[in-house]
């Protein structure tokens, strides 16, 4: 099975990590882990007034101050196999995008859980990814 994790580099996505190494028969062992993570994307008015070197330096440097600690958070459970997807934009469309790309059967997401009456307890990319797909989604809170 393959199965994309989407990172942010908050508790969430430690929790998520978590959960993945603790059923790691489930959702480690034997199956593709594609690792994907969205840095905000630079409107396009403003990036055509940046050379390009400077936004690709600014995008490489945002998803390594997330990427360095996810993967150092995925060795020490254990998990080393896995392929890494960097992007920039719309957080949700990108991680639909490497989903579909993929062929994924499973989307693992932390939640914010922003609590009963806000989003009911989702955030609004795992709102979003959840209502514009067909493929499963694991949210772990």
């Amino acid at each position: 099975m393959k199965i994309v994790i989407a990172v942010d580099g908050s508790k969430h996505t430690q929790k998520a990590m978590d959960y993945l190494a603790r059923h790691r028969a489930s959702f480690v062992d034997g199956h593709e882990l594609v690792v994907v993570h969205v840095c905000s994307g630079i409107p396009n008015h403003a990036a055509r007034h940046v050379g390009r070197e400077v936004l690709e330096g600014y995008y490489a440097e945002e998803n390594s101050k997330v990427v360095g600690p996810v993967k150092d958070g995925l060795a020490a459970r254990g998990i080393t196999g896995y392929a890494l997807e960097q992007r920039h934009g719309n957080a949700a469309e990108e991680i639909l995008k490497v989903a579909t790309k993929v062929n994924a059967e499973l989307i693992v997401m932390g939640t914010h859980g922003h609590g009963i009456f806000g989003r009911a307890l989702m955030g609004s990319v795992t709102t979003k990814v959840i209502a514009e797909t067909d493929i499963s989604v694991l949210l772990v809170q």
